[in-house]
């Protein structure tokens, strides 16, 4: 295989069951261990209410930075196997419901890709505060195609009862 120019690609972090600090810093680490692939930086953790399912335990939600050489496909099928490793049954729950840990790949390189099963940007991303508040931290000067600079972004959401975990 070829491998492609290196290019940065940002995740979102995710989950509200289990010990889920403990589960970011595991696949903060399995991110790290991917083939071609290293994390450069990541955010802080933040407590945020839950979305689209309020009736649920806070979330907490975090943001890496990526180098990677792996094409986008590759790397959401390893973020998709990192889930299932720490018990996520995308088949089994509810949408928006709880669940122990959430990868969303949310931008790769510069360009859009639109692929079966994949659109980057995330399609949502623009619109989703527990996804900008920690990206903002990591890359607040991050333009999206389409969409415009990460903390201008962040400033037209409401960001209310989002909090820095210390």
């Amino acid at each position: 295989m070829n491998a492609a120019a290196p290019e940065q690609a940002w995740v979102a972090l995710g989950g509200n069951v289990g010990d889920v600090g403990t589960t970011f810093a595991e696949a903060v680490r399995a991110m790290d261990a991917l083939p071609m692939t290293g994390v450069l930086r990541r955010s802080s953790v933040y407590r945020t209410p839950p979305w689209g399912d309020p009736g649920q335990p806070s979330f907490l939600n975090a943001a890496v930075e990526l180098r990677t050489r792996l094409p986008p496909a590759a790397l959401l099928a390893h973020l998709l196997d990192i889930e299932r490793r720490f018990g996520r049954d995308r088949s089994a729950e509810r949408r928006w419901g709880p669940r122990t840990l959430d990868l969303d790949l949310l931008m790769q390189g510069d360009r859009p890709v639109e692929l079966p099963g994949l659109s980057l940007p995330h399609p949502r991303l623009h619109e989703r505060a527990f996804v900008l508040v920690p990206l903002a931290e990591i890359a607040p000067d991050l333009v999206i195609p389409g969409r415009g600079r990460v903390a201008d972004l962040l400033a037209a959401v409401d960001a209310g009862g989002i909090e820095a975990i210390p």
